[in-house]
């Protein structure tokens, strides 16, 4: 098990670089891969749900120097190189929140979005889905807080503060309602 505090990503970390088709070209460190409008990369997405079909949020930590202190799914990263990308969100997964668990993948998608003058995301994200009703333990140095939430309370809040949430959240979210929800009510 993850310690309170243990540092799970590092700068210099080299991340997988691929072109549109998702072929890897390359590999670039963390932080060239965020710098400016960014460098296409692999990334994923993980949304852990519970038997109240209630999904676990994660407060971005205050030290990230991309959307720091806002609400996202319950796990995302990259996988780093010689990693494939399922190997990669269980082990994040299992970094950040203390959970193991079966993952589900459900889609791929390439999005961009600017944070500020601080930098890029510039990704091919990979999303997976899981189920977890066992303990939490947060990793302090990629979450600030956590949180269960019913999904209408979720789609409510979208709608009545939605920069409160980072934007691949919002855009996976989307697309899992119009045509996921019944892989989750099958978890």
């Amino acid at each position: 098990m993850v310690q309170y505090n243990t540092q799970v990503s590092f700068d210099d970390e080299e991340l997988i670089v691929v072109d549109k088709d998702d072929n890897i070209i390359d590999y670039k460190t963390k932080v060239v891969c965020h710098e400016g409008d960014g460098i296409l990369h692999r990334a994923f997405s993980i949304f852990i749900f519970n038997d109240q079909n209630q999904l676990l949020l994660q407060k971005r930590s205050e030290s990230k120097l991309l959307w720091p202190l806002y609400w996202s799914n319950s796990c995302c990263s990259h996988p780093r190189k010689g990693e494939n990308t399922e190997s990669a969100a269980r082990r994040r997964l299992q970094q950040e929140l203390g959970i193991e668990t079966d993952l589900y993948y459900l889609f791929k998608f390439t999005y961009h979005a600017r944070y500020k003058n601080e930098g890029s995301e510039k990704e091919i994200c990979s999303v997976f889905i899981g189920k977890s009703n066992g303990p939490v333990q947060i990793n302090r140095n990629e979450i600030s807080d956590w949180k269960h939430i019913d999904l209408r309370v979720l789609n409510n809040e979208f709608q009545l503060t939605p920069n409160k949430f980072t934007p691949w959240f919002k855009m996976e979210w989307e697309r899992i309602q119009s045509d996921f929800m019944n892989n989750i009510e099958s978890l």
